[in-house]
């Protein structure tokens, strides 16, 4: 496959996601996204970014240039993945490897570390985004 374009907070996002999202299109798209980032036998680039990306080409809130769900909703976002390119010390709009991003992440990103990196996102409630992480974590201390 060519590459794929993933917002900072969307590298976090994609080991915790169970199937939620904005729209039905929104979920699938990240289901296919999440398919293929968990897939250890598939590699290949994602250029990671501080904008919209491939999984917000199907969501509702896609404004075409910026994150239209709320009033500094664009804003709010950006700094999700802000602090989530600067938590893996990433430059935005430069092309890495899935399979080191999701080594990076399963050794720079703790449970603990996205109460900061995710905060007011809607989703940390649930818990399945620090299960993810923590999942990956321990993953990874066994390989």
């Amino acid at each position: 496959m060519g590459e794929r374009q993933l917002r900072g907070h969307h590298l976090l996002c994609v080991h915790g996601f169970q199937g939620m999202g904005y729209s039905p299109g929104f979920v699938k798209r990240m289901d296919e996204i999440v398919t293929q980032i968990r897939d250890e036998d598939q590699d290949f680039g994602i250029r990671v970014l501080v904008d919209l990306d491939d999984a917000c080409q199907v969501c509702p809130h896609n404004g075409g240039t910026h994150c239209a769900a709320s009033p500094g909703s664009d804003a709010h976002v950006k700094g999700l993945d802000t602090r989530a390119v600067e938590h893996l010390k990433l430059k935005p709009g430069k092309l890495y490897r899935k399979s080191k991003l999701v080594e990076w992440t399963a050794r720079m990103v703790k449970p603990d570390d996205l109460d900061h990196i995710c905060r007011g996102c809607s989703w940390l409630s649930h818990g399945v985004c620090k299960a993810g992480i923590e999942k990956l974590n321990q993953e990874w201390r066994e390989k």
